[in-house]
């Protein structure tokens, strides 16, 4: 069979944000099931998502131009869009509010409007913990893409959301630039020792992303879909690493940065009532029992959840240190 003959079977899957690191792991994950689009704004980006996946198509498009999104939508015919394009982090989103609006909420409608427009028949928005009991403009912003996605849902484009915690090494995220400075010798900077997160792997986040689409298929009604996980003491993280990376000394305590909080929530106690276990205990619908009626009896969060072990808080970092030691013995070898 050709390639091309390959393609004609495979369903195509365009990502807005694709060269971002969910997108990535997806793309890596699903590699031989879908054949993936990509839209991003960022060249450089696009560039290693082609030398890593010479096999995706990318656009160089923005989600705040309604126009080139339509254009885009209508010309691929997607069988399933995510939407993983966002401005991603808590502090830049408090200090720039109007352009977390443009991005994660105008972009988000924008999306949906294409999306109805070129009759995607699966839309799956990427949203966070943080837009659960939102304190923050990142949390509200993407408590405004669960409900605007939920808003649009039909039979004929079905829209739906998976609701992330902490992606594990994701770009920006806390456990490189921990690993990096303990190998430096450098004190592991954490804001608060009283700090909790609900932490899972980026293949995690793609398996909750594939579980959707699957969800989505048998969907009669909207929903928002999770996964059942345990939480990440951030003192015993920054510790662990201190330990295995670097010389062992104590964290420095910086304090909370704007809009940050203590804990995250992923299952509020107002959500109790339309919350259900998945048959598998997996995952926990929001919206939707469709796939399993199980009772949630309390609030899913980084304080009420089961802590990790060290091994499974090893197992959060594994990939990253074994990438970031080949790269190293590579270096010192060249």
């Amino acid at each position: 069979m050709s390639s091309n003959q390959g393609d004609t079977q495979r369903r195509k899957v365009l990502i807005t944000g694709g060269s971002g690191t969910v997108g990535q792991a997806f793309i890596q994950q699903y590699s031989d099931e879908f054949k993936f689009y990509n839209i991003s704004r960022n060249e450089s980006y696009i560039q290693h998502l082609r030398h890593r996946f010479p096999d995706v198509e990318s656009f160089v498009s923005d989600v705040q131009d309604l126009d080139d999104l339509t254009n885009i939508f209508q010309k691929i015919k997607p069988d399933v869009v995510i939407h993983a394009a966002a401005l991603k982090h808590v502090n830049f989103a408090e200090l720039n509010p109007s352009r977390t609006v443009e991005i994660n909420i105008l972009g988000s409608l924008n999306v949906a409007k294409a999306s109805i427009r070129a009759e995607v028949p699966i839309v799956v928005g990427i949203s966070t913990d943080k837009a659960c009991q939102p304190e923050n403009i990142y949390g509200y912003s993407k408590k405004i893409l669960e409900q605007t996605f939920l808003e649009h849902y039909t039979d004929k484009t079905r829209f739906v959301c998976t609701r992330f915690a902490n992606v594990a090494c994701s770009n920006g995220s806390v456990i490189p630039f921990w690993i990096d400075s303990a190998r430096k010798g450098d004190a592991l900077k954490l804001t608060d020792s009283r700090m909790n997160r609900l932490m899972f792997t980026m293949s995690d986040a793609a398996k909750l992303i594939r579980q959707s689409l699957d969800y989505a298929e048998r969907s009669t009604r909207p929903f928002v879909l999770c996964s059942v996980m345990k939480s990440v003491g951030m003192l015993d993280l920054a510790n662990l690493i201190s330990h295995e990376f670097g010389n062992g000394q104590k964290p420095e305590i910086v304090g909370l940065r704007p809009g940050e909080r203590l804990n995250e929530i992923l299952v509020s106690q107002h959500e109790l009532p339309d919350a259900a276990v998945t048959k598998d205990g997996r995952y926990i619908a929001l919206y939707s029992n469709e796939f399993g009626n199980g009772r949630v009896s309390e609030p899913l969060s980084s304080l009420t959840a089961d802590y990790m072990s060290d091994d499974e808080m090893r197992d959060l970092y594994k990939d990253y240190a074994a990438l970031a030691s080949n790269a190293l013995h590579i270096a010192h070898s060249g």
